[in-house]
Parts: C-alpha cells; sequence; structure tokens
C-alpha cells in the first residue's frame, strides 16, 4: 500500500491537483506494480507565510 505525500504552495486549481493525482498514482502503479486502489496520495498544501527559502518567505517574494 503506497502512500505518497506531495507538499506544496497552495494556490493551485482543482483541476491541477486532479491531474496530479491521477499521474502520481499512473507512476506508482507503473513503478512499483501496486493496483491503483492500493496507492493513497496526501496533498498538503501550505500558505506562502509558511514557507521559506534563503531566508525570504514565499509570501515576500
Amino acid at each position: 500500500m503506497p502512500i505518497v505525500t506531495v507538499k506544496m504552495l497552495e494556490g493551485r486549481s482543482d483541476e491541477q491537483k486532479k491531474a496530479l493525482v491521477e499521474k502520481v498514482t499512473a507512476a506508482v502503479v507503473e513503478t512499483v506494480n501496486a493496483p491503483p486502489e492500493a496507492v493513497t496520495i496526501v496533498i498538503e498544501e501550505m500558505s506562502k507565510n509558511h514557507y521559506a527559502k534563503a531566508g525570504v518567505r514565499a509570501s515576500d517574494q
């Protein structure tokens, strides 16, 4: 039972998240030969205020 967690900044559309889930599921099925119903995808969205790189928050860019 593969479980994949995707962490990303908020702001993607439902259509983009749906496509992401479909494509990640297909990649896991192909790579580890798991049935699609055994693949779980968790999307964790982060506020741009809660993510920083090189000392700069994403919300400040």
